[in-house]
Protein backbone atom coordinates (compact mmCIF):
# COMPACT_ATOMS: atom_id res chain seq x y z
CA UNK A 1 0.00 0.00 0.00
CA UNK A 2 1.46 3.34 -0.36
CA UNK A 3 0.46 6.75 -2.12
CA UNK A 4 0.17 7.55 -5.98
CA UNK A 5 2.78 8.92 -7.30
CA UNK A 6 5.33 7.11 -5.15
CA UNK A 7 7.97 4.78 -7.30
CA UNK A 8 7.80 2.24 -4.26
CA UNK A 9 5.12 1.22 -1.90
CA UNK A 10 5.01 2.84 1.59
CA UNK A 11 4.11 -0.88 3.43
CA UNK A 12 4.43 -3.31 2.22
CA UNK A 13 3.24 -6.31 4.52
CA UNK A 14 1.52 -10.21 4.31
CA UNK A 15 -2.38 -10.09 3.79
CA UNK A 16 -2.90 -11.70 7.63
CA UNK A 17 -4.81 -11.03 10.74
CA UNK A 18 -4.80 -12.44 13.99
CA UNK A 19 -7.05 -11.62 16.26
CA UNK A 20 -7.77 -13.02 20.53
CA UNK A 21 -9.88 -15.78 21.35
CA UNK A 22 -13.19 -14.46 22.32
CA UNK A 23 -13.10 -16.46 25.17
CA UNK A 24 -10.45 -15.26 27.15
CA UNK A 25 -11.40 -11.45 26.25
CA UNK A 26 -13.98 -9.21 28.48
CA UNK A 27 -17.31 -9.19 26.27
CA UNK A 28 -17.54 -6.25 23.96
CA UNK A 29 -13.61 -5.75 23.15
CA UNK A 30 -12.72 -8.80 21.00
CA UNK A 31 -13.80 -6.72 17.73
CA UNK A 32 -10.69 -4.54 19.15
CA UNK A 33 -7.70 -6.59 20.05
CA UNK A 34 -6.48 -7.66 16.44
CA UNK A 35 -2.72 -7.32 14.46
CA UNK A 36 -2.31 -7.31 10.65
CA UNK A 37 0.77 -8.31 8.57
CA UNK A 38 4.46 -9.05 10.49
CA UNK A 39 2.88 -7.98 13.92
CA UNK A 40 -0.22 -10.99 13.60
CA UNK A 41 2.53 -13.21 12.98
CA UNK A 42 4.66 -12.21 15.68
CA UNK A 43 1.70 -12.45 18.11
CA UNK A 44 0.45 -16.15 16.74
CA UNK A 45 0.61 -17.19 19.85
CA UNK A 46 -1.72 -18.63 22.80
CA UNK A 47 -4.89 -16.89 22.91
CA UNK A 48 -4.25 -15.59 19.17
CA UNK A 49 -5.40 -17.32 16.16
CA UNK A 50 -4.36 -16.95 12.40
CA UNK A 51 -6.57 -15.87 10.05
CA UNK A 52 -6.27 -15.21 6.19
CA UNK A 53 -8.49 -13.15 4.75
CA UNK A 54 -8.06 -13.98 1.10
CA UNK A 55 -7.35 -17.25 -0.45
CA UNK A 56 -6.10 -18.14 -3.57
CA UNK A 57 -6.41 -14.47 -4.57
CA UNK A 58 -10.07 -13.80 -3.47
CA UNK A 59 -11.87 -12.72 -0.62
CA UNK A 60 -12.77 -15.34 1.62
CA UNK A 61 -13.73 -13.51 5.17
CA UNK A 62 -15.01 -10.02 4.57
CA UNK A 63 -15.44 -8.96 8.22
CA UNK A 64 -11.67 -9.72 8.54
CA UNK A 65 -10.96 -7.89 5.42
CA UNK A 66 -12.97 -5.12 6.70
CA UNK A 67 -10.58 -4.91 9.83
CA UNK A 68 -7.47 -5.48 7.70
CA UNK A 69 -8.70 -2.81 5.49
CA UNK A 70 -9.34 -0.17 8.96
CA UNK A 71 -5.74 -0.84 10.30
CA UNK A 72 -3.93 -0.34 6.87
CA UNK A 73 -5.48 3.27 6.51
CA UNK A 74 -5.42 4.28 9.71
CA UNK A 75 -2.53 2.47 11.95
CA UNK A 76 -0.01 2.64 8.56
CA UNK A 77 -0.70 5.37 6.15
CA UNK A 78 -2.28 7.48 8.59
CA UNK A 79 -4.65 8.64 6.38
CA UNK A 80 -8.46 10.24 6.92
CA UNK A 81 -10.55 7.89 4.01
CA UNK A 82 -13.28 10.50 3.04
CA UNK A 83 -10.37 13.19 1.88
CA UNK A 84 -8.99 10.59 -0.60
CA UNK A 85 -9.81 8.29 -3.59
CA UNK A 86 -8.99 5.08 -3.62
CA UNK A 87 -7.21 2.72 -6.06
CA UNK A 88 -7.97 -1.20 -5.06
CA UNK A 89 -6.79 -3.96 -7.87
CA UNK A 90 -8.44 -7.36 -8.48
CA UNK A 91 -7.76 -10.62 -9.26
CA UNK A 92 -9.28 -12.02 -13.04
CA UNK A 93 -12.13 -13.42 -12.68
CA UNK A 94 -13.33 -11.91 -9.29
CA UNK A 95 -17.41 -12.54 -8.70
CA UNK A 96 -18.93 -9.04 -9.61
CA UNK A 97 -20.63 -9.67 -5.95
CA UNK A 98 -17.28 -9.26 -4.68
CA UNK A 99 -16.46 -5.81 -6.63
CA UNK A 100 -19.87 -4.85 -4.36
CA UNK A 101 -19.41 -5.79 -1.20
CA UNK A 102 -15.89 -3.86 -1.71
CA UNK A 103 -17.67 -0.84 -2.60
CA UNK A 104 -20.04 -1.24 -0.19
CA UNK A 105 -17.11 -1.47 2.84
CA UNK A 106 -15.36 1.35 1.50
CA UNK A 107 -18.05 4.09 0.56
CA UNK A 108 -20.32 3.30 3.89
CA UNK A 109 -17.67 1.73 6.41
CA UNK A 110 -14.68 4.16 5.28
CA UNK A 111 -16.32 7.01 3.76
CA UNK A 112 -13.90 7.62 0.67
CA UNK A 113 -13.88 10.41 -1.88
CA UNK A 114 -14.03 8.16 -4.59
CA UNK A 115 -13.11 4.62 -5.55
CA UNK A 116 -11.48 2.60 -8.80
CA UNK A 117 -11.22 -0.97 -9.15
CA UNK A 118 -8.38 -1.67 -11.55
CA UNK A 119 -8.01 -4.99 -13.39
CA UNK A 120 -4.10 -6.61 -11.87
CA UNK A 121 -3.15 -7.56 -15.57
CA UNK A 122 -3.83 -4.15 -17.28
CA UNK A 123 -1.38 -2.02 -14.73
CA UNK A 124 1.07 -5.00 -14.63
CA UNK A 125 1.55 -4.64 -18.42
CA UNK A 126 2.08 -1.23 -17.69
CA UNK A 127 4.50 -1.23 -14.95
CA UNK A 128 7.02 -3.27 -17.92
CA UNK A 129 7.29 -0.18 -20.02
CA UNK A 130 10.61 0.86 -17.82
CA UNK A 131 12.16 -2.25 -18.38
CA UNK A 132 15.25 -1.96 -21.02
CA UNK A 133 14.39 -4.88 -22.85
CA UNK A 134 10.63 -3.54 -23.80
CA UNK A 135 12.16 -0.34 -24.85
CA UNK A 136 15.03 -1.93 -26.69
CA UNK A 137 12.14 -4.35 -28.51
CA UNK A 138 9.72 -0.88 -28.72
CA UNK A 139 7.37 -2.23 -26.75
CA UNK A 140 6.55 1.06 -24.27
CA UNK A 141 3.24 1.94 -24.34
CA UNK A 142 1.32 -1.21 -26.16
CA UNK A 143 -1.59 -3.09 -23.91
CA UNK A 144 -0.94 -6.11 -25.63
CA UNK A 145 0.60 -8.70 -24.14
CA UNK A 146 0.35 -11.96 -21.80
CA UNK A 147 0.85 -10.93 -18.20
CA UNK A 148 1.83 -13.95 -15.50
CA UNK A 149 0.70 -12.38 -12.28
CA UNK A 150 2.07 -14.89 -9.95
CA UNK A 151 1.95 -13.60 -5.91
CA UNK A 152 1.18 -15.53 -2.65
CA UNK A 153 -1.87 -17.52 -3.10
CA UNK A 154 -2.47 -17.94 -6.72
CA UNK A 155 -1.27 -17.61 -10.27
CA UNK A 156 -2.76 -16.40 -13.19
CA UNK A 157 -1.86 -16.05 -17.13
CA UNK A 158 -3.83 -13.29 -18.54
CA UNK A 159 -4.18 -12.09 -21.96
CA UNK A 160 -4.74 -8.65 -22.74
CA UNK A 161 -5.09 -7.27 -26.35
CA UNK A 162 -5.15 -3.44 -26.35
CA UNK A 163 -6.06 -3.14 -22.78
CA UNK A 164 -9.21 -5.29 -22.79
CA UNK A 165 -8.40 -8.55 -21.13
CA UNK A 166 -9.13 -11.32 -24.47
CA UNK A 167 -9.76 -15.14 -24.48
CA UNK A 168 -9.83 -17.65 -21.55
CA UNK A 169 -7.95 -16.57 -18.42
CA UNK A 170 -6.23 -19.46 -16.73
CA UNK A 171 -6.31 -19.72 -13.03
CA UNK A 172 -3.52 -22.15 -11.43
CA UNK A 173 -3.71 -22.84 -7.53
CA UNK A 174 -0.31 -22.77 -7.12
CA UNK A 175 2.30 -20.10 -6.05
CA UNK A 176 4.44 -18.50 -3.60
CA UNK A 177 2.47 -20.02 -0.23
CA UNK A 178 2.73 -23.38 -2.09
CA UNK A 179 6.25 -23.22 -2.50
CA UNK A 180 6.81 -22.07 1.32
CA UNK A 181 4.71 -25.13 2.50
CA UNK A 182 6.81 -27.61 0.44
CA UNK A 183 9.91 -26.53 1.44
CA UNK A 184 8.93 -26.26 5.31
CA UNK A 185 7.64 -30.28 5.27
CA UNK A 186 10.69 -30.81 2.82
CA UNK A 187 12.57 -29.35 5.66
CA UNK A 188 10.97 -30.86 8.59
CA UNK A 189 11.56 -34.19 7.24
CA UNK A 190 15.14 -33.71 7.21
CA UNK A 191 16.58 -30.96 10.17
CA UNK A 192 15.05 -31.92 13.15
CA UNK A 193 16.47 -28.45 14.84
CA UNK A 194 14.20 -26.18 13.39
CA UNK A 195 11.91 -24.47 16.20
CA UNK A 196 8.24 -25.36 15.21
CA UNK A 197 6.78 -22.10 15.84
CA UNK A 198 9.35 -20.83 13.33
CA UNK A 199 9.20 -23.33 10.42
CA UNK A 200 6.41 -21.34 8.54
CA UNK A 201 8.61 -18.35 8.68
CA UNK A 202 11.89 -19.96 8.29
CA UNK A 203 10.76 -21.85 5.02
CA UNK A 204 9.57 -18.52 3.47
CA UNK A 205 13.11 -16.86 4.06
CA UNK A 206 15.18 -19.43 2.52
CA UNK A 207 12.77 -19.44 -0.11
CA UNK A 208 13.71 -15.48 -0.76
CA UNK A 209 17.08 -15.84 -0.34
CA UNK A 210 18.39 -19.15 -1.69
CA UNK A 211 15.98 -20.20 -3.93
CA UNK A 212 16.39 -20.18 -7.59
CA UNK A 213 15.11 -22.44 -10.99
CA UNK A 214 17.16 -24.23 -12.91
CA UNK A 215 17.48 -25.66 -16.69
CA UNK A 216 17.15 -29.13 -15.23
CA UNK A 217 16.46 -30.74 -12.40
CA UNK A 218 18.63 -34.46 -12.89
CA UNK A 219 21.61 -32.68 -13.49
CA UNK A 220 21.13 -30.18 -10.66
CA UNK A 221 20.40 -33.46 -8.38
CA UNK A 222 23.93 -34.61 -9.57
CA UNK A 223 25.83 -31.77 -8.92
CA UNK A 224 24.94 -31.11 -5.95
CA UNK A 225 25.44 -35.13 -4.87
CA UNK A 226 29.12 -34.30 -6.85
CA UNK A 227 30.23 -31.42 -4.45
CA UNK A 228 27.59 -30.39 -1.49
CA UNK A 229 30.01 -27.99 -0.31
CA UNK A 230 29.68 -25.72 -2.94
CA UNK A 231 26.31 -25.90 -3.59
CA UNK A 232 24.39 -26.21 0.19
CA UNK A 233 24.05 -23.35 1.64
CA UNK A 234 23.89 -22.82 5.74
CA UNK A 235 20.83 -20.59 7.61
CA UNK A 236 21.41 -19.63 10.74
CA UNK A 237 18.58 -18.02 13.03
CA UNK A 238 18.18 -17.13 16.77
CA UNK A 239 15.82 -19.58 19.01
CA UNK A 240 13.76 -17.31 21.44
CA UNK A 241 12.58 -19.73 23.78
CA UNK A 242 16.77 -21.24 24.67
CA UNK A 243 18.88 -17.78 23.17
CA UNK A 244 20.70 -19.74 21.30
CA UNK A 245 21.61 -19.87 17.46
CA UNK A 246 20.37 -22.74 15.57
CA UNK A 247 21.77 -23.66 11.88
CA UNK A 248 19.83 -25.88 9.31
CA UNK A 249 21.39 -27.09 5.23
CA UNK A 250 19.71 -25.70 3.26
CA UNK A 251 20.09 -28.11 0.01
CA UNK A 252 17.71 -29.56 -2.71
CA UNK A 253 14.93 -27.32 -1.94
CA UNK A 254 17.00 -24.61 -3.59
CA UNK A 255 15.73 -25.45 -6.66
CA UNK A 256 13.08 -28.34 -6.00
CA UNK A 257 10.53 -25.05 -4.87
CA UNK A 258 10.31 -23.58 -7.68
CA UNK A 259 10.55 -26.29 -9.48
CA UNK A 260 6.67 -26.26 -8.48
CA UNK A 261 5.51 -24.28 -11.64
CA UNK A 262 7.19 -26.74 -14.22
CA UNK A 263 6.75 -29.98 -12.41
CA UNK A 264 3.71 -29.68 -10.40
CA UNK A 265 3.20 -33.01 -10.59
CA UNK A 266 5.42 -33.07 -7.83
CA UNK A 267 3.86 -31.55 -5.63
CA UNK A 268 -0.02 -31.81 -6.22
CA UNK A 269 -2.23 -34.26 -7.85
CA UNK A 270 -5.10 -31.69 -8.22
CA UNK A 271 -2.98 -29.76 -10.64
CA UNK A 272 -0.08 -31.31 -13.13
CA UNK A 273 0.13 -28.61 -16.11
CA UNK A 274 3.15 -26.90 -16.13
CA UNK A 275 3.34 -23.00 -16.07
CA UNK A 276 4.83 -22.71 -19.69
CA UNK A 277 2.18 -25.49 -20.89
CA UNK A 278 -0.76 -23.18 -19.59
CA UNK A 279 0.71 -19.75 -20.89
CA UNK A 280 0.82 -21.82 -24.80
CA UNK A 281 -2.71 -23.15 -24.17
CA UNK A 282 -4.20 -19.52 -22.86
CA UNK A 283 -2.00 -17.70 -25.86
CA UNK A 284 -3.78 -20.54 -28.31
CA UNK A 285 -7.16 -20.28 -27.29
CA UNK A 286 -7.17 -16.44 -27.83
CA UNK A 287 -8.26 -15.19 -31.50
CA UNK A 288 -5.92 -15.65 -34.08
CA UNK A 289 -4.60 -12.26 -35.24
CA UNK A 290 -3.69 -11.70 -31.67
CA UNK A 291 -1.32 -14.62 -30.94
CA UNK A 292 1.47 -12.91 -32.28
CA UNK A 293 1.53 -9.72 -30.40
CA UNK A 294 0.84 -12.24 -27.02
CA UNK A 295 3.71 -14.05 -27.41
CA UNK A 296 5.54 -11.30 -28.69
CA UNK A 297 5.23 -9.08 -24.87
CA UNK A 298 5.28 -12.11 -22.16
CA UNK A 299 5.46 -9.80 -19.26
CA UNK A 300 5.92 -11.22 -15.15
CA UNK A 301 4.25 -9.60 -12.60
CA UNK A 302 4.30 -11.15 -8.56
CA UNK A 303 6.82 -12.31 -5.71
CA UNK A 304 7.28 -15.51 -7.53
CA UNK A 305 8.38 -14.20 -10.36
CA UNK A 306 11.41 -13.46 -8.88
CA UNK A 307 13.61 -16.33 -8.82
CA UNK A 308 16.98 -16.35 -10.82
CA UNK A 309 16.85 -17.68 -14.05
CA UNK A 310 12.87 -17.99 -13.98
CA UNK A 311 12.36 -16.01 -16.98
CA UNK A 312 15.20 -17.83 -18.72
CA UNK A 313 13.56 -21.10 -18.43
CA UNK A 314 9.96 -19.78 -19.28
CA UNK A 315 11.09 -18.52 -22.57
CA UNK A 316 13.61 -21.52 -23.36
CA UNK A 317 9.86 -23.83 -22.43
CA UNK A 318 7.63 -21.88 -24.55
CA UNK A 319 10.00 -21.48 -27.59
CA UNK A 320 10.44 -24.99 -27.72
CA UNK A 321 6.46 -25.56 -27.78
CA UNK A 322 6.35 -22.72 -30.54
CA UNK A 323 9.05 -23.90 -32.60
CA UNK A 324 7.50 -27.78 -31.70
CA UNK A 325 3.99 -26.74 -33.72
CA UNK A 326 5.69 -24.87 -36.42
CA UNK A 327 7.43 -27.81 -37.78
CA UNK A 328 4.69 -30.01 -37.05
CA UNK A 329 2.59 -27.91 -38.90
CA UNK A 330 4.50 -28.24 -42.18
CA UNK A 331 5.13 -32.22 -41.82
CA UNK A 332 1.13 -32.20 -41.96
CA UNK A 333 0.55 -30.01 -45.14
CA UNK A 334 3.68 -31.27 -46.59
CA UNK A 335 4.73 -27.40 -47.19
CA UNK A 336 7.95 -26.51 -48.60
CA UNK A 337 7.53 -23.25 -47.69
CA UNK A 338 8.73 -22.40 -44.03
CA UNK A 339 6.66 -20.45 -41.93
CA UNK A 340 7.52 -16.92 -40.59
CA UNK A 341 9.12 -17.54 -36.64
CA UNK A 342 6.74 -16.64 -34.28
CA UNK A 343 8.99 -14.45 -31.84
CA UNK A 344 8.74 -14.83 -28.01
CA UNK A 345 9.72 -12.52 -25.75
CA UNK A 346 9.90 -12.84 -21.59
CA UNK A 347 10.14 -9.48 -19.97
CA UNK A 348 11.61 -8.83 -16.84
CA UNK A 349 11.59 -5.93 -15.10
CA UNK A 350 12.98 -3.74 -12.20
CA UNK A 351 9.38 -3.18 -10.80
CA UNK A 352 8.10 -6.11 -11.52
CA UNK A 353 7.88 -7.75 -7.66
CA UNK A 354 5.38 -4.95 -7.42
CA UNK A 355 4.43 -4.63 -10.71
CA UNK A 356 0.46 -3.99 -10.49
CA UNK A 357 1.10 -1.96 -7.74
CA UNK A 358 3.60 0.24 -9.50
CA UNK A 359 1.19 0.85 -12.75
CA UNK A 360 -1.26 1.28 -10.54
CA UNK A 361 0.78 4.59 -8.92
CA UNK A 362 1.13 5.48 -12.24
CA UNK A 363 -2.65 5.70 -12.71
CA UNK A 364 -3.48 7.34 -10.29
CA UNK A 365 -1.14 10.65 -10.99
CA UNK A 366 -3.16 10.53 -14.52
CA UNK A 367 -5.72 13.46 -14.34
CA UNK A 368 -8.14 10.80 -16.21
CA UNK A 369 -8.13 8.80 -13.37
CA UNK A 370 -10.87 11.07 -11.17
CA UNK A 371 -12.82 10.81 -14.39
CA UNK A 372 -13.07 6.98 -14.68
CA UNK A 373 -13.65 6.58 -10.61
CA UNK A 374 -16.84 5.87 -8.96
CA UNK A 375 -17.81 8.63 -6.80
CA UNK A 376 -19.37 9.28 -3.25
CA UNK A 377 -22.72 11.19 -4.98
CA UNK A 378 -22.77 8.09 -7.74
CA UNK A 379 -22.76 5.28 -4.97
CA UNK A 380 -25.52 7.24 -2.79
CA UNK A 381 -27.82 7.65 -6.16
CA UNK A 382 -27.48 3.86 -7.27
CA UNK A 383 -25.63 2.00 -5.11
CA UNK A 384 -23.17 -0.54 -4.53
CA UNK A 385 -24.29 -2.24 -8.07
CA UNK A 386 -22.07 0.51 -9.82
CA UNK A 387 -19.03 -1.34 -9.11
CA UNK A 388 -19.77 -3.93 -11.62
CA UNK A 389 -18.84 -1.93 -14.57
CA UNK A 390 -15.73 -0.24 -15.78
CA UNK A 391 -15.98 3.43 -17.18
CA UNK A 392 -13.03 2.86 -19.46
CA UNK A 393 -14.27 0.38 -21.43
CA UNK A 394 -17.95 1.54 -20.76
CA UNK A 395 -19.27 -2.20 -20.14
CA UNK A 396 -20.25 -4.55 -17.56
CA UNK A 397 -16.78 -6.20 -16.31
CA UNK A 398 -18.36 -9.40 -15.19
CA UNK A 399 -21.79 -10.61 -16.63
Amino acid sequence: MGYAGNLEPNYIIPTVLCSADSKSLDKGIEDLDFYIGHEALSRAVGNYQINYPMKHGLVDNWNNMERYWEQCLFKYLRCEPEDHYVLLTEPPLNPPENREYTAEIMFETFNVSGLYIAVQAVLALAASWTSKKAKELKLSGTMSGTVIDSGDGVTHVIPVSDGYVIGSIKHIPLAGRDITQFIQQFMREREKSIPPEDALLVAQKIKEKFCYVCPDVAKEFAKYDQDPKKYVEQYTAFHKKTNKDWTVDVAYERFLGPELFFNPEIFSNDFTIPLPDVVDMTIQSCPIDTRRSLYKNIVLSGGSTMFNHFGKRLHRDIKRKVDERLEKSMILSKSKVKPKEIEVNVITHPTQRYAVWFGGSMLGTMGEFFKVCFSEEDYDEHGPSIARHSRIFGAGVSQ
